[in-house]
């Protein structure tokens, strides 16, 4: 029996050791297929990164309107607000009365009315 077990592991380790090696297949360059691929491939990350490239550039384009929109928004704003100043200045009781007086008009008091808010 011992054998015969030698024997046996003999040859399996024979048909293991007597397997046939797979031969490698060396191609030269790519075939069409793969060519073609690779440039479908080029072509869309060309198309895609000017894409992103165009997009990035209107965004920018954008972004600089609304700045100059936002700068003169805050110009009119200090104008109005220098104006009303100036409104406040002018519409003062004193100042009125004094221009009432060099234009000639004199104050009658049994016309005037008072008026509160």
């Amino acid at each position: 029996m011992a054998n015969l077990a030698r024997q046996l592991r003999q040859e399996q380790q024979q048909q293991t050791v007597k397997a046939p090696k797979k031969k490698h297949l060396h191609r030269k360059g790519l075939s069409p297929g793969e060519k073609i691929l690779g440039l479908v491939f080029g072509a869309f990350v060309c198309i895609g990164s000017t894409q992103i490239i165009s997009n990035q550039s209107d965004i920018y384009q954008l972004n600089k309107g609304i700045q100059l929109t936002e700068r003169e928004i805050q110009t009119q704003q200090k104008s109005i607000s220098d104006l009303t100043v100036q409104v406040n200045e002018l519409s003062q009781y004193n100042r009125i009365k004094e221009k009432a007086r060099e234009l000639g008009l004199q104050l009658n008091e049994q016309n005037v009315k008072v008026v509160q808010d």
